[in-house]
């Protein structure tokens, strides 16, 4: 009964929309009324429709703006990181700093990198500390050598000097606002940069704090704890005994760049090294023997630098403690403080030179200084926090040391001061005569 009146009402329908469209066709301007249903039916339409487009626009919408964000993200991620193309060749010397630690923090750096840069293909080749300046000077010199290299500012002064490396005193204009002032100096020639500052370091002492309870602070504190059994082991060289003269207030230079170390100080440093040796302190050339020492626990401390930091810190894990060079009679050690950088070959030009200073760039960015500081870096970039106990006493060895000079002086210092060392510590000679001897010779090769 209820399907019968139902197919009438539409039946009844069909006919009033029928003449409704016959009467509109024939001009019959005659307002026909709609029945009551399909005004409701029409109004019904009419919201439908309108909630489609509206819902239709608002996934637009939102689709647009979703596309339009992540655009952005991209866009931001991709300005963020420096452009390179092609490939990179360098050379580091992290294989002479240990058996892990900083080769370690390469090998992460390189991950992360080829994640950035999927088109990019970056060789590194591990050229022994002892050898990679001269290696770089030599193929350098003829034309050739990699894009670039990363070692301490021990050589930046003589191979800027000598043109031997590229000077990037305009391609780092505005770059390096969030390094330390100090690690940007080192890494400047007559006032000009030729570096990439990576990371700072000075020596420091090593010790253990199962044999050591309170690290001695002073140079009479060292040398008692030698007489009286503590195994104390230092390397021979002018390097890393450098420190221990400002304690006993001696000078290298003056401010014309003669060697004034025969003046005082000096002597007398070497003189108490050679009284602390004597106590039983060990003093050897070859600094592999002297680090498998400590870690073996034939010794009790060494004076090294954070390179050392992960190696011990394996050996030792919470036994490792780190101090200062013990002070001197005249003040505070004056350890050097060298920094590490990546030097860029000047034979490079255009896009070529330009992919090395942004991969030197991208190699010092927070992501990549991350994972040295883990290793034991401190890092050049002041925005950077050291937390770990170790790298915190590196840091304030760094802070206290003598920024490593760039002078042309200092070139000449290596040779004669390292026979001094050698002749005092490991044949007994007068520490007068020896630094008096490599101070004439250092004036000497400078024309001083």
């Amino acid at each position: 009964m209820a399907t019968k009146k139902l197919f009438k009402f539409i039946s009844a329908l069909m006919v009033a929309l029928t003449i409704t469209v016959m009467l509109a066709a024939c001009g019959d301007n005659t307002a026909t009324p709609v029945p009551t249903t399909t005004a409701a039916a029409t109004k019904a339409a009419t919201t439908a429709a309108a909630a489609t487009t509206a819902a239709a626009t608002t996934t637009a919408a939102a689709t647009t703006a979703a596309a339009t964000t992540a655009a952005a993200t991209t866009t931001a991620a991709a300005a963020a990181l420096p452009a390179i193309t092609g490939n990179i060749s360098f050379w580091h010397a992290y294989g002479s700093g240990g058996k892990g630690g900083e080769a370690d923090a390469l090998a992460a750096g390189l991950v992360q990198f080829q994640k950035d840069y999927p088109k990019v293909q970056a060789s590194p080749l591990d050229v022994p500390f002892d050898q990679i300046f001269k290696k770089w000077e030599t193929e350098v010199a003829a034309g050739g050598g990699p894009d670039l290299f990363i070692a301490p500012n021990d050589s930046l002064g003589s191979e800027a000097r000598a043109n031997l490396v590229a000077n990037l005193d305009d391609a780092l204009k505005g770059k390096l606002d969030n390094i330390l002032p100090v690690a940007v100096n080192g890494s400047k020639v007559d006032g000009k940069l030729y570096m990439v500052p990576e990371s700072l370091k000075a020596v420091a002492l090593f010790y253990n704090k199962d044999k050591i309870k309170t690290a001695p602070k002073t140079t009479d504190e060292l040398l008692a704890a030698a007489k009286a059994g503590t195994k104390f082991g230092f390397q021979t060289s002018a390097y890393h005994n450098f420190g221990w003269t400002g304690g006993y207030g001696g000078n290298l230079l003056d401010d014309s760049g003669k060697c004034v170390a025969d003046q005082g100080g000096f002597s007398d440093a070497l003189k108490y090294l050679q009284d602390l040796k004597a106590a039983g302190a060990q003093f050897l050339s070859d600094g592999d023997k002297l680090h498998q020492a400590f870690q073996n626990g034939q010794l009790d401390a060494v004076v090294e630098g954070p390179w050392m930091t992960a190696d011990f810190t394996k050996a030792l894990s919470d036994k490792l403690g780190i101090a200062a060079i013990p002070a001197g009679p005249k003040g505070s050690a004056n350890p050097l403080t060298g920094v590490d950088g990546w030097y860029i070959n000047p034979n490079l030009k255009g896009e070529k030179l330009q992919n090395a200073i942004n991969f030197a760039l991208y190699m010092t960015s927070p992501k990549i200084e991350n994972l040295f500081i883990a290793v034991g870096h401190i890092p050049a970039d002041k925005t950077l926090k050291v937390t770990d106990p170790i790298s915190q006493g590196f840091a304030t060895a760094v802070a206290t040391g003598l920024p490593r000079p760039q002078s042309k002086s200092l070139d000449n210092f290596w040779t004669p001061f390292g026979d001094a060392f050698s002749l005092v510590l490991d044949k007994g000679s007068d520490p007068v005569k020896a630094v008096a001897d490599a101070c004439s010779a250092m004036n000497k090769a400078n024309g001083k």
